[in-house]
């Protein structure tokens, strides 16, 4: 079965995508061979420093199957400052009073913000966070039984291997404790780190992970890298994964989103190489094609349900609402929409505040339906990417109207 049908486009939007496959100048990214082990990552610092240049390239149908009818979407409204001065805020979960913790990449902390906003303030540090260009202390989860447990589960950069822990944080939220490593073994390298956690209604711990910049891991069962894991809290595979371990999906390069519809359908953000970043519905045991195709390009594994360029993309967390995928992107320094109805795109991709906030790292659903949006400025001044706003890095509250 081919891996994508050839849609015919409109002479301009021809043109278009024409352009954005000719050879770029140096320095800016273009299309390159899917590498695997060892395999160089756009000539950036890392995935996520290129410049959004070029315009956005219409949805992609992915499979030789029946249109989809658009459907009625929710609308950005009013935007409110929620906190500011962060410092390399990476992850985000809300709390059961809708308050909300974030980790800082850097140097491995957590702080508090307020429901209603105003100053975060630290609860603690995660010992043992190895930093790296993309490493640190990455993804919080809080348990679906927070208010019983106090328990939160942080994706941690570590040596000698990535690890999820999980952090017991104290009534006043002034102080927390790493009561107990529950996964480990995900390989660590400088860069392709994933990072993603987040609980489905069953209770369900969902892992997203990076190849670790060693391609040939992520179509290997037998590897954590390069996939999305699914487990229990207590660290055991969830009944029903597809090879008896942690492992529910495979060949992905790296995943930093994983959201999930009204129907369950479970839906994964990925970085890309140089030519297409990707947003895939997840099914058990099946293979993304990472390194042998990236995006659209190639004639093997599960092709994705929207494929971007990383100039506008290269995408970070994902959140659903109001019909769509809700998706913050680094280099395109935008939020984008993405509506979809039961797992297929649904209408063309919406970009959403391009450059007004610089690069968008987390994306939530607060408990009142807004979105709340973390921006990422602060980390990639690092790296020569963009330079921090004053009051950098910030979560902003966006307001969503109903379809």
């Amino acid at each position: 079965m081919p891996r994508w049908t050839t849609v015919a486009l409109p002479p301009a939007l021809a043109l278009a995508l024409a352009a954005g496959c000719a050879a770029a100048p140096d320095g800016a990214p273009g299309p390159a061979p899917s590498g695997g082990a060892g395999s160089s990552s756009r000539n950036y610092p890392d995935d996520d420093s290129a410049p959004a240049v070029s315009p956005v390239v219409p949805p992609v149908t992915a499979t030789p199957r029946e249109p989809v009818a658009p459907v009625a979407v929710a609308t950005p409204g009013a935007v409110t400052e929620v906190a500011s001065g962060l410092r390399m805020p990476w992850g985000l979960t809300f709390l059961p009073d809708g308050s909300a913790l974030v980790s800082s990449r850097d140097s491995g902390d957590i702080s508090h913000v307020p429901a209603s906003g105003g100053t975060a303030s630290r609860v603690g540090t995660v010992p043992g966070v190895a930093g790296s260009a993309e490493g640190g202390l990455l993804g919080l989860a809080a348990s679906p039984d927070f208010a019983a447990d106090r328990t939160v589960y942080a994706y941690v950069s570590a040596e000698p291997t990535n690890r999820v822990v999980a952090v017991r944080v104290a009534e006043d939220l002034r102080s927390m404790t790493v009561e107990r490593v529950v996964l480990d073994g995900i390989g660590t390298a400088d860069r392709h780190h994933g990072g993603k956690l987040t609980f489905d209604r069953d209770g369900n711990l969902w892992i997203g992970t990076g190849d670790a910049f060693e391609g040939s891991r992520s179509p290997d069962p037998d590897s954590l890298n390069g996939k999305v894991l699914r487990i229990r809290p207590d660290g055991s595979p969830t009944a029903g994964n597809p090879f008896g371990t942690a492992v529910f999906s495979l060949g992905h390069r790296n995943v930093q989103g994983i959201a999930f519809g009204p129907d369950a359908t479970v839906y994964a953000s990925e970085l890309g190489h140089r030519t297409w970043d990707e947003v895939n519905v997840l099914r058990p045991g099946l293979d993304y094609g990472w390194p042998d195709v990236e995006g659209v390009d190639g004639d093997t594994g599960e092709p994705p349900v929207f494929a971007l360029h990383p100039d506008e993309a290269s995408p970070s967390g994902i959140a659903f609402a109001g019909s769509s995928l809700w998706m913050g992107a680094l280099s395109g320094q935008r939020l984008w929409q993405l509506p979809v109805s039961a797992g297929q795109a649904a209408g063309e991709p919406i970009p959403h505040f391009v450059g007004e906030y610089g690069r968008i790292r987390a994306v939530e659903v607060a408990p009142d339906g807004a979105l709340w949006i973390v921006t990422s400025n602060t980390d990639e001044a690092t790296w020569g990417g963009t330079d921090p706003r004053p009051g950098d890095d910030r979560i902003l509250r966006v307001e969503l109207t109903a379809p």
